[in-house]
Formats: structure tokens, sequence, C-alpha cells
């Protein structure tokens, strides 16, 4: 039997994943081709050549202990140093190897925070629409999730109900920025409050409380929007990274976690994360793609091929009369589910062989996800289906 913790966490992680094995189901009998799956954010964009020409080298050129043999818990320090020089070209900070901590994934580097700063019963803030599985993450630890409702104004941070969420017990605020599922990247108007106002209630309570920036779809943006770097503004931010989107390797679980020196007691806090990412079981994140990656820190995916199924599948779902978020990232769009009702919604959509997330699945009932990481023919043939379907309403 298993432990009564795992039956929530199956229940709320099983939507998705039913959807996805019904629309397989349905592949088989009405043909792969008639059915348009936008359930999962799995890249379609194959990686680049150089990364495999890099893993080729690498595994021709370099000895056989380095490339599969264990290293610090922090991972490879050639990779980490030129990952630190990277961040600090780009975002002008001042980090080096002993800033960054190679991890499973940008999951494994949440899991890591969380595991190093939370005791039972402290609180970790998230801002719908978010991940739900960052609930799970928290609770993993003994952590608790306050859900932040969403600003459906312009899905920034609703910074009235974030103040009052915040207790004594708060010990991190989650952002993800490119969202999932909205698209929309945080300003630097909205990180600037949110940094004063953690500011002002660390003080307050005599308390330290984190900022997680989990940015795995950092490199995803479209028509020149930038996506601000957040440890400039406020010190005890940690950032959480993958190359899973930006290089199309999410079967790879490579990532990094960012660890300013600026935060407080970052000494031991520094060891204490290493250590996390050991006894979690990680131990080290995979020797050989920490590598490669390495070797391509300037590479990234075809971005204009998901920019042109966003244009096309934006265009004629708002020219037919749906609501929905301009995406300024990531894959993903966010859209108002016609009469209020995001799962029936979704139901009336499987009808037509159409597979999308209700809103619901992220904190924020009434909306959809759409993830258009897929062939652009499937956007194409989808088309006459989103059609019908908004007869119906």
């Amino acid at each position: 039997m298993i432990a009564k913790s795992m039956k929530q966490f199956t229940a709320n992680s099983s939507a998705v994943r039913a959807m996805f094995e019904a629309g397989a189901e349905m592949a088989k009998e009405v043909g792969a081709e008639n059915v348009y799956d936008f359930s999962l954010g799995n890249p379609n964009v194959p990686a680049p050549e150089a990364l495999k020409d890099a893993i080729t080298s690498i595994l021709k050129e370099m000895p056989s202990k380095q490339v599969h043999g264990y290293m610090s818990n922090a991972g490879h320090e050639s990779v980490r140093t030129k990952i630190a020089e990277k961040l600090n070209r780009e975002q002008g900070t001042a980090f080096s190897q002993n800033n960054i901590l190679m991890t499973v994934g940008a999951a494994g580097a949440l899991n890591v925070a969380l595991k190093t700063i939370l005791d039972p019963l402290d609180e970790v803030i998230c801002i719908a629409p978010y991940f739900v599985e960052y609930g799970a993450y928290a609770a993993n630890y003994g952590g608790v999730v306050k859900t932040v409702p969403a600003d459906t104004e312009n899905f920034q941070i609703n910074f009235k109900a974030l103040a009052a969420t915040i207790t004594p017990k708060t010990r991190a605020v989650i952002i993800n920025s490119p969202n999932n599922p909205s698209g929309v990247v945080y300003s630097e108007e909205s990180l600037r409050s949110l940094a004063t106002l953690l500011t002002e209630k660390s003080a307050a309570f005599g308390s330290e409380i984190f900022i997680i920036a989990d940015e795995p779809y950092r490199d995803l943006v479209y028509d020149g929007v930038t996506v601000p770097y957040v440890t400039p503004f406020y010190k005890n931010t940690l950032v959480c990274y993958s190359w899973s989107k930006s290089l199309s390797l999410p079967g790879e679980r490579i990532g990094y976690l960012v660890v300013p020196s600026e935060i407080n007691d970052y000494d031991e806090m520094w060891n204490a994360f290493c250590v996390a990412n050991r006894v979690l079981g990680f131990v080290n994140a995979p020797s050989l793609m920490q590598l490669a990656v390495g070797e391509c820190l300037d590479l990234s995916c075809d971005i204009a091929y998901y920019d042109r199924n966003r244009q096309t599948l934006y265009g004629f779902l708002t020219a037919m009369g749906y609501t929905c978020v301009m995406p300024q990232g990531a894959f993903y769009l966010w859209m108002k589910a016609p009469g209020g009702d995001d799962k029936l919604f979704c139901k009336k959509a499987f009808e037509e062989h159409i597979l999308m997330v209700p809103g619901s699945s992220f904190a924020c009932p009434g909306y959809v996800r759409l993830a258009y990481c897929v062939d652009y023919e499937t956007i194409l043939r989808s088309e006459k289906a989103f059609e019908t379907l908004i007869k119906k309403y």
C-alpha cells in the first residue's frame, strides 16, 4: 500500500498524464494526424547538431574517468566556471564557480533549494498560475504551499494578495518567468516591487525570505523581450535553470542552481546546498551532459520555429473569438475557457480531438493551457477543430 502523501501527489499529477494517454488511444482509432495534442511541454525542435558533435568529441578525446567518474558534489569546476563567466557577461554579475551548483535539471535545483531552507510547516508562496509540482516539491520537506491568486489583468504579480499572504512562517516565494503556463515575462518593475516587499516583510518579521527564480524558459523569448535577472534586485535569491527547453534536452535532466555570495551566511548555505545535492540521491548531475553543455553555452534551439507556431495559433484563435494572452516567452498559449468552466471546455475540446490542460491544474480556473511546441502542420490542421469547438459556445 502506498504512503498517504503519495496518494495526493498521484491524484494531482494524473490529470495531464491521463489526457496524454487518452490522446494516444485516440490516435490509434482516428490516426495521429487527426489528433491535436497541445497537452505536454515536450520540445519538438531538435537539439543543435553542435551539441551532438560536442558529445562525440568528449567521448573520443577525454579520459574515461574524467567523463564518467565522480567529481565534486557541486559538479565539474571547469563547467561551473564557464557558466559563471557567461552569466557575468550577460547579466553584469560577479559569479565564480563557487556560485554555481550543477543539478539534475531545474526540478533538481528546486528540490535542492527547498531541502536546504525548509523546516516542517515553513511556508512557500506560489503565484498563480504556476507549475503544479511546486506543491509536491515543497511537501517533500514538510513545507506548506500558500497560493497567491492570479492577476488576470496582465498576469504579473498580484502584490496586494501577495502582501496579505506573507507571514512569519514564509520562507520562500517561487517565481517562474517566462511563466508556465501564461507565457508572461515578469517586468523589472514587478521584480523591484517584489524585492522591496520581501525586504520590508523580512525586517518586520525578523526572518529570511528567499526568492526562488525558476527559469527553464529564460532563453525562449520573442519580440525583443528581455528577462530581467533577479539577483541584482534581491540578495537572498536562488536561481534554478535547465537546458531542457533552450537546447531541447528534457530527457537529459541537466541544469544548475545559482547561489549568490551575497546571500546571508553564504559559506554555511553553500555547503548545505552541496550536501543536499548528495543526500537527495542525485549525488551529481550527469557528468557527460555537464561537459557537453559546457561546450555549448552560446547555442540555442530554433526559437523561430516556436515563434511561427505562436503567431499562427494566436492569430487564428483570436480571430475566431477566443481570448488569449499573447506569449512573451516559453511555448505555451494561455486562453480563457469559453463559458468559464475550464474542465468542461477541455472535455468538449477532446470531442474535437484537441488535447489541452485545464487552468485548474495551475491554480487558475477559467483558463486552459496549450503547449505549441508541436509540428507546425499540427497547428494548421487544428484550425477547423477549434472553429467547430467555439461554435458550441
